[in-house]
């Protein structure tokens, strides 16, 4: 356990505390992926992660219950629509290019969660004390001025689940689907499981021979993510078919 771990796991802790000595709900930054799998694992007590749409990966740790605190947690976020000013010139603009905009602005990137494009405008989820901050200097995505503004959510069309779609695999470990779904061999996906990099429903795993259970959602740093829907039939040749919706 590096440094970095000790100090996330002290603060993690003193929320807690904080959380069961008051009942009150007590709030994280937002955290990635290995982050909310090393709180898991820490036991602390009632914990709900909030990244302000199903299927998030960046969110957020909500330390308490309804039951303890008598109210429901409500996170101080706010959802930004980053928008081009003049639609009809704008660049094709990407996932990519809205956050290195963003991050040019020199913000902490524990206090954004995820960004979703749709219809060429992104949606940035991030802490209220930072939104003003970023509507008034976020000007720029590309070559492209674009204004921010808050709004309720995203559309409901881009936070909808992916479509369904085929892949053929050996069997239903770990690897043999992060093979099939990003077209690498066994040896890469299993080495990309080894460094530490893949995360089962937020949990991270190190066994390339885990059985994927249907609904997992599983995470691969610097490829994405998947929702494994479960087996569909056999192949004449006794390999499987399977049911995947891939994050783009």
């Amino acid at each position: 356990m590096n440094d970095e771990e000790k100090l996330l796991i002290g603060r993690l802790e003193e929320l807690a505390a904080r959380s069961r000595n008051r009942g009150i709900w007590v709030y994280s930054d937002f955290l990635t992926t290995a982050q909310q799998a090393l709180l898991t694992s820490l036991k602390l007590g009632s914990i709900i992660f909030d990244g302000g749409y199903d299927g998030a990966e960046r969110r957020i740790a909500c330390f308490g219950s309804e039951d303890e605190c008598g109210y429901e947690p409500c996170p101080d976020c706010v959802w930004l629509a980053i928008e081009p000013v003049a639609k009809k010139f704008a660049d094709e603009l990407t996932h990519r290019d809205f956050f290195g905009s963003v991050m040019t602005l020199g913000l902490r990137r524990e206090v954004l969660g995820d960004i979703i494009v749709f219809d060429n405008c992104g949606y940035l989820r991030c802490m209220s004390n930072v939104s003003e901050y970023i509507k008034e200097n976020l000007t720029r995505v590309k070559h492209t001025t674009v204004a921010c503004h808050e709004v309720d959510a995203p559309p409901v069309e881009s936070v909808a689940l992916p479509d369904e779609e085929e892949f053929v695999i050996a069997s239903e470990r770990l690897d043999a689907l992060i093979a099939a779904v990003y077209n690498v061999s066994r040896s890469i996906s299993k080495e990309l499981i080894l460094q530490g990099k893949v995360s089962i429903n937020s949990i991270l795993t190190e066994n390339p021979a885990a059985q994927l259970n249907e609904h997992d959602t599983v995470s691969v740093r610097g490829k994405g993510r998947f929702i494994y829907e479960g087996i569909l039939r056999e192949t004449k040749k006794g390999k499987l078919r399977a049911s995947v919706r891939v994050h783009k």
